[in-house]
């Protein structure tokens, strides 16, 4: 593993964060591991990191396995805005989720920030398919924060010549990423299937904070998106004859963490622009953006503490792109998006909508609502009307989307992957 870390600073949090009134809120989903079935009535413990046997919340999840939002204390805002390695810009809690019939699942080091809302994603093993007596999810340091390899100099653009190397015909949003938990030579690393969208929302609130201004995070997203389908288009480890898309190794590829917390702005913000990614006239690849975090690594590529500042100065997201990149870099799309039942129909659906795509949208979300039970069925009649609007927003309101009950872009690829998810027996592995 490329863990290195500083056990001088891991438990150091400001002073000032003890008598501030700095909080960041945190909400816990928790699901079974088979059919993307919510766990309802699982019981929630939080408590302090540093202080596993002081209890903070009791929580109790709802029908949709999620437990209610709740407050608790942070570092000031100010110490996620600048490069800070004295005191943690995080507070760090423990998770414990028990439910019966299913094993225990611990989460160590969860991250919370001042303002923002954390959403901390559980999954359980039923009593009858598990393995060992309970899952234990460590999250080490955030890599801002932390101590990690530098990324290994690469070509922006691989050669892709006539010699037999492994590439795809076209940019394709692919349906999993095989995320090899370690330096690719570590053949004993496990390997995770990651759906593409958790995928960019888990290395995003790995390597940027989510207290930074949209324009950076908006930016640093597309680098992380470029990056990925890059190793996707290339069939980059698959070409070199291993079974995997990318590493967790910041050396070689970008950080990941299994079982590790996202951030709402983060999570919204991916969904709205997952099909993009950075490319150059005449390039037919996804351009690999290198990147660092440009205080204590520098690199021939994006600063993360870079973008940070130049968002304050004004830069929109392209203009931080092409700071670091050049005037020809532009965002393109995808040119399919695999796994889902259909693309989206070019306009956001709402009240007075009709047709096909209506009907095919009230189809779904009643098979979703067989596992999300807070979700009202609809009478699948291709109208758009007040109940098929409310039905949106209440799945919105579950998968922390705006709930403003009309299907946009984000909403329509959202409800997509998770009629997807519920509607598979099992998932690949």
């Amino acid at each position: 593993m490329d863990i290195y870390t500083n056990m001088d600073t891991i438990n150091n949090i400001t002073p000032a964060a003890e008598g501030s009134d700095s909080t960041g809120s945190l909400r816990v989903s928790v699901v079974s591991t088979i059919g993307m079935i919510p766990v309802a009535n699982a019981t929630v413990v939080i408590t302090r990191t540093e202080e596993p046997d002081t209890i903070l919340e009791t929580l109790t999840t709802d029908s949709s396995g999620q437990t209610p939002i709740v407050t608790l204390p942070t570092p000031p805002v100010a110490l996620s805005l600048t490069p800070e390695f004295e005191f943690r810009p995080y507070s760090e809690y423990n998770i414990t989720v028990t439910a019966e019939g299913y094993e225990p699942v611990e989460v160590s080091g969860s991250e919370l920030l001042s303002g923002s809302l954390s959403l901390q994603p559980v999954v359980m093993t039923p009593l009858e398919s598990a393995q060992e007596a309970e899952q234990f999810i460590i999250i080490p340091d955030h890599t801002l924060y932390g101590d990690y390899p530098p990324k290994i100099p690469e070509d922006e653009i691989k050669p892709m010549d006539e010699s037999g190397e492994i590439v795809l015909s076209r940019v394709v949003i692919p349906e999993y990423i095989i995320v090899h938990d370690g330096v690719p030579s570590d053949s004993a690393a496990p390997n995770y299937w990651v759906r593409y969208k958790d995928y960019i929302k888990n290395v995003a609130s790995c390597e940027i904070y989510s207290t930074w201004p949209e324009a950076a995070i908006y930016a640093n997203i597309l680098v992380i998106m470029s990056v990925t389908l890059n190793r996707v288009y290339t069939e980059w480890y698959r070409g070199q004859g291993y079974p995997f898309t990318i590493t967790s190794s910041t050396a070689y590829d970008q950080k990941w963490i299994y079982g590790r917390n996202i951030f709402e702005n983060i999570d919204y913000l991916v969904d709205t622009i997952f099909a993009n990614y950075l490319a150059r006239p005449g390039v037919r690849q996804p351009i690999f953006t290198s990147y660092c975090d440009g205080d204590r690594v520098s690199c021939n590529g994006l600063s993360q503490w870079g973008s940070k500042y130049l968002a304050e100065e004004g830069y929109s997201a392209i203009d931080i792109i092409r700071y670091y990149y050049g005037n020809d870099m532009y965002i393109a799309t995808a040119d399919m998006i695999s796994g889902v039942p259909s693309s989206f129909p070019g306009y956001a659906l709402s009240i007075g909508a009709s047709g096909d795509k209506v009907r095919q949208l009230q189809t779904q979300l009643n098979r979703i609502a067989r596992n999300y039970p807070a979700i009202p069925t609809v009478t699948p009649d291709g109208i758009y009307g007040p109940a098929t609007a409310q039905s949106v927003r209440a799945f919105q309101s579950i998968f922390n989307l705006p709930q403003t009950g009309v299907t946009d872009y984000a909403t329509w690829y959202e409800i997509s992957d998770i009629y997807v998810g519920v509607t598979r027996i099992a998932e690949p592995g």
